[in-house]
This record gives structure tokens, C-alpha cells and sequence, in this order.
């Protein structure tokens, strides 16, 4: 297995060693393949989701049955759901006793089905080249996903014919060019549309059509939405990059879509942002471009599906048609989202405020490092305000939204990219789900920061209590001494004690050669604010 694995390019396994994988980690032994030992097995998981989705490439997992399986669980499930190619290897029990009750024993195929795009038991040793193979075909071809392999103990012994690994991996080719009547129609749509918007989503970012994107919303003058597993595919800097879509209350970039009379959705993804948020009466005109045919429902009716390689498809339909007018409207909203944005980027009260932060995270950081978010409040923050200008520069989980990806996620992002400044920004209960694995970090000599957004609960869960009952409960906890926690964990901890302290301790957490975190409390006294906000503009009929 470790030929084939070799063989598929494989940099990193994280996981965690187990007795029923003890062959095939004496194996790697003298492999040019580098084994992350994480400090839990959903870390690994994790690290090997960031991985995939930061490279197009599938990140690997490994554990032992049992136990070590079920808690790859939650990370596997997130690949799924996020598009991000991983595949996940787990030992199980030997063959001649898995009919029977024995120790540790689940049956693993049927534990990962619903949770994988394919999951394969090894039974012969000779096929082991054939179902790695298969494995990475189907977690890197589109849609991206999870699979998995099961690996008996007895089957991991044996010996396997030479001529039988590892299989040869064909090189992708994603050249594939849409119907030219597709073309012909959407480019047809789009030149008598009178107010036409762009929904990017994250298969802009796996095809690398970023140019293409933006040469194509800037030909036709068309305001490009975003979800958040997109921010970046425009730069923020271009005139016709609106805002990002996917906070459960209505926003202004709902607002540009209810005046849309077409849509055309690019590498957009249903789980990303459901369709019956922007289009509950089914009625807009879509235009699909992707690289997959839609997912069709009774919200995400098609005029046209234009079915290929993203930037070629763009580029096409950009050689047919024309637009000489301005998305005015789009651009007063823009302009109104803006002018809300200032009124608390100098806000110095503490604790503070979310937009203060954000402000000052995007001003230390630079238009190529990597901002990783966790799941909570914060990343409603995150997706509503962090500027972005290239992708895969702002990583959020949108689809199976885990929390505790984000000291995992940075772990990963940090191995692949080292001169790059990489930020996690977590609540505290996120924090406390992967902690450990800044055990890890410092053991593979990684530094990177975590800002941790402080309020002593579930912050978005709190939020959404608020919005529909007016109270709060159940949601609230303690928190031991981030900043003593650190320390103990080898890291460097600092404490946010005013606002104006929070830029230069993010400088001088940059510097430091281990992990740092940053303990800063949060005034989430903001979030109904905002929605009580969003609901004034929303019912506004002069806007």
C-alpha cells in the first residue's frame, strides 16, 4: 500500500498509529512519505481536509478500527461536505473474524458509506493497487470528497505480487468544453438580462478560474456575489466585486439578488448557500456553469446548464455577447455596505467589537497569507467583512461546518505553505474541541496564530436564540487561562487587555517560532445588532 500511496503522490498521512496498522507503518518507515502523529484522530482528519482543499490533491488519514475510525468521523464527514478530496485508510480486525462479535469491531464500510463518495474493504492483497487507485479518482475528480479503506490485519500482512502496485495514475484533464448551444443560450440570457449578478462559488476556486472569472464579470460589467468558501475568487480590489452571501439573516448581497432578473451561478454549490435563501419562489432565470450538471430542485430550476471546464466556459460565452451598462443598483448597495463598515473599524471600547478586530487582522495581514476560520459567530463575521483578494486565502467551512477545524486546518496550511503568515481565528468553544493539536504543532517546530474570539459561550447558537425567542440559556461555560494554557502546551499566549493593544501583539506573535495565542475578548452585543440592523435595510422599500 505504501508504493501505491508513494505513487500517488502522496506527501503526508496524519493519524495515529494502531496495532492492526503496525505492517504498514513499519513500511513507512523508509517511504518518502512523512507521518503527521497527531494527538486525536478528528485532528488528523481535519489536517487532511485543509490539505485537500488547499491543493486540489486528496489529504490522507489513518487510524486503527474502532475507536480510532469513529473519531475520524466528524473530519471525514466535513471533507464530504466541503468538496475537499481526502481519503481516509483504517485498519480493521482479520478477515476470517469479521462475521463474528470481536473486540473493536464495527463494520467500518457501512460506518463511512453515507459519509464518502466511495468507500472500499480490502479483501485480497492483489487488489490493493486497484482500490488506492480508484480511491484518489474518486476523492479528486469533481465533486470532490471522502473515500475510504478498509484494511484488515491479515490482509496487510501478506505479500503482494510485484507486478500488481502500484497502478499508474493517468494525468487529469479537466479540458472539457461545454455544448457551444449552451454557450450560445447563456450568452443569449445574459445580453438581454436588465439586471444580471454573478454567484461564485467554490468550484471557482478548485478549477483555478479565478482570471477567468474576473475577466468575465469586468467584460460584461456584471457585480459578482460570492458564498464563503469563494471569498477570493474576485478580488476585493475590482470595481464589480460586490460582498459575500451565507449569514442566515438577510443581507445586502440578498438584496442585489432579489433585484437580479438572472443568475448566472458559477462552480456554485448548493451546500454552500441553499438556493431557497435567494430564490424561495423559484421563479429567477439560472444560468449553471460548472463543471458538474446542477443539483436540481424546486429553487434551482436552470434555464441553461453550461457543463465544462469553468474559465473556458467563461471565456467563451464572454466571445458572444456584450454589456455596456453599469449594475447601478448592485453598486449603491456595495456602497451602502461600505459606508456600514466604518462605523466601528475605530471603535475602541473593550471588549471589542468584531469589525474593530477584523479591521486590524486584515491590516497585519497580507494579501497572501492564509486566515483559517473555525465555526461560530466569528465566521459570520469573517464571511460578512474579511476583504479578500486572491483564494483559497480565506478558508471557511461551509458545507458540513465542523467546528474544531481550526488549529487542525492551520497545522496543515502551515506544512504546505511556510513563508506564509497563517492566522486561525476560533471561538473559545471551538478552541477547546482540537486544542491538543498544538501539541503538534510544536513538535513539527510550525508557527502560526490563533486569535481566539472570547465571550464564555457558543456564540452563534446564542445568536440565533436571540433572533427567535429574545433569552438565551444552556449555551453558556468557563474557560481555563488561555495565555497559562499556551504556555503549558510549549506555545506563546498573550492577552488582549485594550483595543488598541491587539495590532502590535499580532505583530509580535508573527515572530514567534512556536504556535501563538491570543486571548481577546469579544463584544458579541453586536450580533443582534445586526440583525436588527439587516432587518431595517431589508424592509426599507426606498432601498
Amino acid at each position: 500500500m505504501v508504493k501505491c500511496l508513494e505513487a500517488e503522490g502522496v506527501e503526508y498521512i496524519f493519524g495515529i498509529p494502531g496495532e492492526e496498522n503496525l505492517g504498514l507503518m513499519q513500511a513507512l518507515k523508509n517511504s518518502s512519505i512523512k507521518f503527521i502523529t497527531t494527538r486525536h484522530e478528528q485532528g488528523a482528519a481535519f489536517m487532511a481536509d485543509m490539505y485537500g482543499r488547499l491543493t486540489g490533491r486528496a489529504g490522507v488519514c489513518l487510524s486503527t478500527l474502532g475507536p480510532g475510525a469513529t473519531n475520524l468521523v466528524t473530519g471525514v464527514a466535513d471533507a464530504q461536505g466541503d468538496g475537499a478530496p481526502l481519503v481516509a485508510i483504517t485498519g480493521q480486525v482479520s478477515t476470517d473474524k469479521m462475521h463474528i462479535t470481536s473486540h473493536q469491531l464495527l463494520d467500518l464500510s457501512k460506518m463511512f458509506e453515507p459519509i464518502t463518495k466511495k468507500t472500499k474493504l480490502v479483501v485480497k492483497p492483489e487488489t490493493i493497487g486497484e482500490i488506492v487507485r480508484i480511491s484518489f479518482k474518486y476523492a479528486e475528480s469533481e465533486r470532490p470528497g471522502a473515500t475510504h479503506i478498509e484494511l484488515p490485519v491479515n490482509v496487510a500482512k501478506m505479500k503482494v505480487p510485484p507486478q500488481e502496485l502500484p497502478l499508474s495514475k493517468a494525468a487529469a484533464n479537466f479540458k472539457e468544453y461545454a455544448n457551444m448551444l449552451s454557450v450560445e443560450i447563456a450568452a443569449a440570457e445574459i445580453f438581454r438580462a436588465q439586471s444580471p449578478v454573478v454567484l461564485a462559488g467554490s468550484g471557482v476556486a478548485r478549477a483555478g478560474a479565478s482570471e477567468a472569472l474576473t475577466q468575465f464579470a469586468e467584460g460584461l460589467k456584471l457585480p459578482v456575489i460570492n458564498t464563503m468558501m469563494a471569498k477570493g475568487v474576485i478580488s476585493a480590489h475590482s470595481r464589480y466585486a460586490m460582498m459575500t452571501i451565507g449569514i442566515p439573516q438577510k443581507d445586502y448581497a440578498n438584496k442585489i439578488l432579489e433585484d437580479a432578473d438572472l443568475v448566472v451561478a458559477v462552480g456554485y454549490d448548493l451546500v454552500e448557500f441553499a438556493p431557497t435563501s435567494w430564490n424561495d419562489m423559484g421563479d429567477k432565470r439560472i444560468i449553471h456553469i460548472g463543471r458538474q450538471p446542477a443539483h436540481t430542485n424546486k429553487c434551482y430550476q436552470c434555464t441553461v446548464e453550461v457543463v465544462g471546464d469553468i474559465a473556458e466556459s467563461l471565456f467563451s460565452i464572454l466571445r458572444r455577447t456584450t454589456r455596456t451598462a453599469e449594475p447601478e443598483y448592485a453598486l449603491k448597495i456595495k456602497e451602502m455596505f461600505l459606508e456600514e463598515q466604518k462605523c466601528c473599524e475605530a471603535d475602541s471600547a473593550f471588549p471589542m467589537k468584531p469589525q474593530r478586530i477584523l479591521r486590524d487582522v486584515r491590516k497585519i495581514l497580507s494579501e497572501d497569507d492564509i486566515l483559517i476560520s473555525d465555526v461560530g459567530a466569528h465566521k459570520m463575521w469573517i464571511g460578512r467583512l474579511y476583504s479578500c483578494y486572491r483564494p483559497n486565502t480565506c478558508m471557511i467551512s461551509n458545507g458540513f461546518a465542523s467546528m474544531g477545524i481550526g488549529i487542525p486546518g492551520a497545522v496543515a496550511a502551515k506544512l504546505l505553505y511556510s513563508e506564509k503568515r497563517i492566522l486561525t481565528v476560533t471561538g473559545d468553544g471551538g478552541f477547546m474541541m482540537n486544542s491538543q493539536e498544538l501539541e503538534t504543532a510544536v513538535r513539527l517546530g510550525l508557527n502560526f496564530v490563533v486569535l481566539i474570539f472570547h465571550d464564555s459561550a457558543y456564540g452563534l447558537i446564542k445568536w440565533k436564540q436571540m433572533d427567535q425567542y429574545g433569552e438565551n440559556h444552556h449555551v453558556a461555560f468557563t474557560n481555563p487561562d488561555f495565555v497559562r494554557l499556551a504556555e503549558a502546551m510549549n506555545c506563546r499566549g498573550y492577552r488582549v487587555s485594550r483595543a488598541d493593544d491587539l495590532i502590535p501583539i499580532l505583530e509580535n506573535a508573527f515572530l514567534q517560532k512556536v504556535p501563538a495565542i491570543i486571548d481577546c475578548a469579544v463584544d458579541y452585543g453586536e450580533n443582534v445588532k445586526l440583525t436588527k440592523h439587516l432587518q431595517q435595510i431589508y424592509n426599507n422599500p426606498d432601498i
